[in-house]
């Protein structure tokens, strides 16, 4: 892989150090007149060949093949659709875009481009899930999931205050559903399909959700997935059917042990750390997707992203929370 990394935020400065683990012959980074010291740093730290100030310039770097759209949420499709267009590869972190329209016409131009389109959620990338997916017939009928995630964001006492940064901005795609609920999302969805319907709860101030609760149905079970960001609580997981439950108690995020109990009594945790960046793993495999020109995986990745998608906008709606493009 020839990758160009777009951005130097928290997520590049969490991704910059895994590179050495991973099979990348070349590496371009795209920066801003405010972040070149930044970005120079960054290149310099980790042998990054080429710095960036123009994505054009960036774009027409024929060493690249693939881009890694790492911006803030609201400037993901624009990006995406732009290095499709130039004919690269795209990943693009989480959440991919924020509509529906948006993913379609991005899906649609890299099949039409015969290009790689993913969008990085870790979650399915875990050893752990992995390995989850694979023992969830031993519960017997899933009847209950819980899946919660709620971290108190240090934002949200500038959010207080009257600051509205990112994370918490209408404007630039924030909220807890966006920021940190799609990760619980990403998990049942991942596991169990699209639901029948959905129905999301939430906290809204001043035009955003700080906190939330989605309730899917599908039928024979429901699932809750709790996403916060002005509170927090211990994070836990759990999957229960009529034979067994399955418990975690890490975020779904970079979760890497869960413990299978059956009725009876009987439990065993399965535990897959490694020491690896949660990171790692996804990437790994991204660049083995892109290598091979793996579409089929890419495209059943894909179904996952627009069933999520489609929650993460239907929500939004159902409590009012709207963004520039809606």
């Amino acid at each position: 892989m020839r990758m160009g990394i777009l951005g130097t935020g928290k997520i590049v400065q969490d991704f910059l150090p895994v590179i050495g683990a991973l099979n990348i012959d070349y590496l371009a980074i795209l920066g801003t007149a405010r972040s070149k010291e930044r970005v120079e740093n960054l290149a310099a730290r980790y042998g990054i060949q080429k710095i960036y100030y123009d994505y054009d310039e960036l774009l027409a770097d024929k060493n690249l093949d693939t881009i890694y759209v790492a911006l803030p949420n609201f400037l993901h499709y624009s990006f995406a659709k732009k290095a499709l267009l130039a004919d690269k590869n795209v990943i693009v972190e989480k959440p991919a875009v924020t509509s529906c329209e948006e993913f379609k016409n991005l899906r649609d131009l890299a099949s039409q481009r015969e290009k790689i389109l993913v969008e990085a959620v870790t979650t399915h990338y875990l050893p752990a899930f992995i390995d989850l997916k694979k023992n969830l017939d031993r519960l017997g009928a899933i009847k209950i999931v819980s899946v919660n995630y709620s971290q108190y964001s240090s934002r949200y006492d500038a959010f207080k205050a009257g600051e509205i940064l990112p994370a918490f901005d209408p404007a630039k795609a924030g909220g807890a559903l966006m920021d940190i609920n799609l990760y619980n999302l990403n998990f049942v969805v991942g596991l169990f399909g699209a639901p029948k319907s959905f129905s999301y709860s939430a906290n809204v101030e001043r035009g955003i959700d700080t906190s939330g609760v989605m309730v899917l149905d599908y039928g024979s079970f429901k699932a809750v997935c709790i996403g916060a960001k002005d509170c927090q609580a211990p994070t836990v997981s759990s999957i229960q059917g009529d034979g067994g439950n399955i418990l975690v108690q890490i975020p779904v995020s970079r979760f890497d042990a869960y413990t299978l109990s059956d009725n009876a009594g009987n439990s065993e945790t399965k535990n897959f750390s490694d020491g690896a960046h949660r990171m790692l793993h996804e990437f790994k495999i991204f660049i083995d997707m892109i290598d091979r020109k793996d579409f089929a995986r890419a495209n059943a990745m894909l179904e996952v992203s627009g069933a999520v998608i489609e929650i993460l906008q239907g929500g939004r709606a159902q409590v009012g929370v709207r963004f520039p493009n809606d």
